[in-house]
């Protein structure tokens, strides 16, 4: 069972990657935009996981990775933030390519809102459990960093990526926590359990999900901005 986390980072990322190359997602010719928006993201959430894994918040199980730590977290963990969103923005751009429908987007003004007012309740119920508490206050700020960056324009495929993701986030995560390769102190969580993955995993799946798509889109507009500025001709 050596390695199991290790072996989870490759699986979540080899068909994402394998399949980079479709010819209608032809999802390399993004990775000059998606590159630079899943540094930025890696360094926000690995400087949160190195700050929570030193005051206990969780921490790891050695008798399942390979030895290589950053800081005080194992290798393993620092790829997660590299192969999950990479996985992840591989699904959106799937889905932006493949399911023309807007399934979600009429409800995506209604889904914003009850999500922003009800982390901030769990967030103020919950506070000084960290886990619980930071995770429920951050995804309001990006939802609405969000809403004021795209509109509602794109808030519907960003749900519909995140209900998707969900399939493989709960087997990824489901091994993770059953093991466990990752422990939680239930001092700094509400304690709920979707089997054996705090509740609050979800919200940080979509916090993740959302702080890399922002930059990930921005920088694609940037992009085109950059592209459709006419040159001026030198005499």
């Amino acid at each position: 069972m050596t390695y199991v986390y290790l072996y989870l980072n490759i699986f979540t990322i080899f068909f994402p990657l394998a399949l980079s190359f479709d010819r209608r997602v032809h999802f390399y010719t993004n990775w000059r935009h998606l590159f630079p928006a899943m540094a930025i993201s890696a360094f926000c959430f690995i400087s949160w996981d190195i700050a929570f894994t030193d005051h206990g918040v969780w921490g790891f199980n050695p008798d399942y990775l390979v030895g290589i730590y950053f800081f005080n977290l194992p290798l393993e963990e620092v790829l997660f933030f590299i192969t999950v969103p990479y996985a992840c923005v591989f699904i959106y751009e799937c889905l932006n390519e493949y399911v023309r429908k807007e399934w979600l987007q009429p409800y995506s003004p209604y889904i914003t809102w009850i999500l922003v007012v009800l982390n901030l309740i769990v967030a103020v119920v919950f506070w000084g459990r960290w886990y619980t508490m930071l995770t429920c206050l951050l995804v309001p700020i990006l939802l609405l960093i969000y809403y004021w960056r795209f509109r509602y324009k794109k808030m519907g495929r960003f749900y519909l990526a995140y209900v998707v993701h969900l399939v493989p986030f709960l087997l990824v995560n489901g091994v993770l926590t059953a093991l466990p390769v990752v422990w939680y102190n239930n001092a700094h969580n509400v304690g709920l359990r979707i089997s054996t993955i705090p509740v609050e995993d979800t919200m940080y799946s979509m916090l993740m999900l959302l702080l890399v798509i922002i930059l990930y889109e921005g920088f694609k507009q940037k992009a085109e901005r950059l592209a459709n500025i006419p040159v001026l001709e030198t005499v």
